[in-house]
């Protein structure tokens, strides 16, 4: 499980950012000032979400120059709460990837997540190349899934969670993880329509090896 460390000290904030990260199928730690953070730079983790303004004498700023001097490749992602192009640059000169202002949507955070550990990792293709599978070539730039050189017909939703369980191959995930991935937070519909969904992939694309875990949700194996 992809380890990503979250720096913040609003506690409801920080509360819900890993609780979705959680739902993402993330394993995320907290640190609620930078000093702890810093006994922690050696850990396995794979990213780090920072918020610049910290209590103590820690900031963001601070943080990153450590975890780079450790980790020069390691993605990571500021928040804070001025809305200030300064701490935009500043942030990204240090070697930030990304940036986020508060109050900032939950929802954009866990995309920028999951858009930047696939930049940083290439967990998903090769440079672009398409993800073969069983047979079946995604190319994840053009949405379009193809075999024996025909493009296959699929509906969005049913390309959005064929590329979710791509993604996370050999990794299983509940009904409700899988709703708020392909129809989002806003989704408060029954979560067996995502039955049906992998129903009519499954018929679309039967060489598709998802295993059913009873009472839970699915694993694309």
């Amino acid at each position: 499980m992809i380890k990503i460390a979250v720096v913040e000290d609003e506690v409801d904030l920080a509360t819900l950012v890993c609780k979705y990260l959680k739902t993402n199928g993330y394993e995320p730690t907290l640190f609620k000032n930078g000093e702890d953070a810093l006994k922690h730079i050696e850990d396995d983790f794979k990213l780090w979400i920072l918020d610049i303004m910290l209590p103590g004498g820690t900031s963001g700023y601070d943080l990153i120059k450590a975890i780079h001097r450790h980790y020069p490749k390691m993605p990571v992602i500021f928040t804070s709460a001025r809305d200030q192009d300064i701490d935009k640059i500043m942030g990204l000169e240090l070697g930030g990837d990304d940036y986020l202002a508060k109050p900032y949507s939950i929802r954009e955070l866990m995309l920028r997540v999951k858009n930047l550990l696939a930049r940083s990792y290439n967990t998903l293709s090769d440079e672009g190349a398409p993800v073969n599978y069983n047979g079946y070539l995604t190319d994840i730039d053009k949405r379009i899934v193809m075999q024996n050189d025909e493009i296959l017909s699929l509906t969005s939703k049913e390309y959005d969670l064929l590329v979710f369980l791509l993604e996370n191959r050999g990794k299983a995930f509940s009904r409700e993880q899988i709703l708020y991935h392909v129809w989002g937070d806003e989704y408060y519909g029954s979560d067996r329509v995502v039955d049906d969904l992998l129903r009519r992939l499954r018929q679309k694309l039967p060489n598709l090896n998802v295993e059913t875990i009873y009472g839970y949700g699915y694993r694309l194996k």
